[in-house]
């Protein structure tokens, strides 16, 4: 029996721009707290636990690839454990989320920052792409992932989720040497660990930029610029030019031609903006978004009605993916989601 070409596959066609059968879809948070086949496998696992055991997030992430039936298995992790070879303290805490204990504020914090392989600190990313690889069937792929630059290094300084940003802008702006050096680390580590899961197996990799939105077109050209497009070309290197890369950043539409620039096979786009205005206007190949996750949350006649008004806009042009424009949230029904996906594939069916 001949093995499928996974580079053939619906998704991977997409991402490239190529005509596709029908309009492959996955979602931000495919697998999560809105599944109770998620609580069951989690119980009682403290979150860094569950994320640093590989068996624990290979279910995970076939598990929502199966209930759902989407087109692509994004690897079950999350964004922070990268900062904790680097020496920041992290933990989840209960009703707060991420919180790091020794946030990064001073020259001497940016000195003790450390830039170490992912493939010695985190070998349990690469055991879990392997146990995900041969679960999967064997067509879907898997999309690796890592957060951007920018993000990191605002939850290393923030310590915290945050609103206004005080003390990454704080740095930024009042010391801007201090911000460049620690940016340069961080993105060394960026493209270390995205190259680290390109090797181990992963067959596209996204960079989430979740904090992006809070920048003006000014700070994002002077500050944040320069690293993101390091990042991308060191890691389409290191794939070969064989291994999609997507961008996804939220918050601010204005930003998008210069995510654009910044690198990236794929473009991923939020609901604030239109998908079919900023593809036209920034030229790239590929596009992945844009429902509103919280529509899940709604009726399945007003998730059919937003999901066709997207798809009529993109009228079958190639290399479109559909996807939310932020994470599933907690409340969201799972039949919800399942009949997203169905539906999307029934409208877009070209066979």
């Amino acid at each position: 029996m001949t093995m499928p070409d996974l580079n053939e596959t619906t998704f991977l066609r997409a991402c490239r721009g190529e005509s596709t059968d029908y309009t492959p879809v996955w979602l931000y948070r495919q697998a999560g707290r809105y599944m109770p086949e998620y609580h069951a496998l989690k119980g009682d696992t403290p979150s860094l636990d569950f994320f640093k055991t590989p068996h624990m997030a290979a279910q995970a992430t076939c598990d929502a690839q199966r209930i759902l039936g989407v087109d692509a298995a994004i690897l079950f992790a999350d964004l922070l454990p990268i900062l904790e070879p680097m020496g920041l303290r992290l933990d989840y805490l209960p009703g707060i989320g991420p919180k790091i204990h020794n946030p990064v504020r001073t020259y001497d914090d940016i000195d003790s920052v450390s830039v170490l392989p992912a493939r010695e600190q985190m070998p349990y990313i690469a055991e879990a792409i392997t146990l995900i690889n041969q679960e999967l069937p064997e067509d879907v792929p898997l999309i690796g992932f890592t957060g951007a630059p920018f993000t990191l290094a605002s939850y290393a300084i923030e310590g915290q989720g945050s609103k206004n940003y005080v003390h990454a802008k704080r740095m930024m702006h009042a010391d801007s040497s201090a911000w460049h050096t620690l940016l340069e680390k961080i993105t060394d580590c960026v493209i270390d660990y995205g190259r680290f899961q390109i090797e181990s197996g992963v067959a596209a990799l996204q960079l989430f930029d979740s904090w992006i939105g809070t920048l003006s077109l000014t700070d994002y050209r002077e500050f944040v610029f320069p690293h993101t497009k390091r990042a991308f070309t060191e890691l389409s290197h290191a794939g070969g030019g064989e291994v999609p890369l997507i961008h996804f950043g939220t918050g601010n539409p204005a930003l998008l031609p210069l995510m654009a620039e910044a690198g990236g096979d794929v473009l991923g786009v939020d609901w604030r903006t239109n998908l079919m205005a900023v593809w036209e206007q920034t030229g790239v190949n590929a596009v992945q978004g844009n429902l509103d996750p919280i529509i899940l949350c709604s009726s399945v006649s007003a998730i059919e009605s937003a999901t066709r008004q997207i798809l009529s806009d993109v009228d079958g042009k190639p290399g479109h993916i559909f996807n939310l424009g932020h994470g599933i949230v907690p409340e969201t029904p799972v039949d919800h989601v399942r009949r997203l996906v169905e539906f999307v594939h029934e409208c877009t069916d070209r066979r």
